[in-house]
């Protein structure tokens, strides 16, 4: 099963399409989440008070992990993520708010290191950006980080294009080269 965290909001987003494109190739049951339908809970005191009881009594299926059991248990993840302002809406920084559950997506070992605990062995990143300084670290290289050390999915790959709004730019062109490596790279 894919589970496809969708930080798209534009009605025809650059990156949505080009993640529908990965979609489709990869050819199997897919799960969408919309994090633009969600609403997210304010992570303030009290919800953490909550959360770190739940935690201590492993009561996993409180609906509050609804999600991150749900990202622990997919096979590949594709994350669609638009490159605003260096970085990524600020809904899918909330997800991973969300899904960063100790004894559910990772737990520590011994010596205070994180261990993954998700099921999937892929996750993809599939940006589009209209610039082309798109340094990763402020990005992909976290999204990187977090799935290889925390979840244990070890492989992780971006997907992307850019340079789409620079001025007499082949937008078309452009996009037509992401989804060739698309066609042509994914299995």
């Amino acid at each position: 099963m894919i589970l496809f965290v969708d930080a798209c909001v534009r009605a025809h987003s650059r990156t949505k399409k080009l993640a529908e494109a990965l979609l489709t190739k990869l050819n199997e049951e897919t799960i969408h989440i919309s994090l633009e339908d969600i609403s997210f809970a304010v992570t303030d005191e009290d919800y953490l008070k909550k959360r770190d009881d739940l935690i201590s009594k492993g009561a996993f299926d409180d609906d509050m992990f609804a999600l991150a059991r749900q990202f622990a248990t997919a096979d590949t993840i594709v994350i669609a993520a638009p490159y605003w302002d260096l970085s990524f809406p600020a809904k899918l920084k909330q997800y991973i708010e969300a899904i960063n559950v100790l004894g559910v997506t990772f737990e520590y070992t011994s010596d205070g290191f994180p261990k993954g605990l998700c099921k999937a062995d892929k996750l993809y990143y599939v940006m589009t950006a209209g610039g082309n300084y798109v340094p990763e670290e402020f990005g992909f290289s976290y999204i990187k980080a977090l799935a290889q050390n925390f979840y244990g999915i070890k492989d992780v790959e971006m997907i992307k294009a850019i340079g789409l709004d620079i001025m007499g730019a082949d937008v078309e062109a452009i996009m037509d080269e992401a989804f060739v490596y698309v066609e042509q790279n994914i299995e």
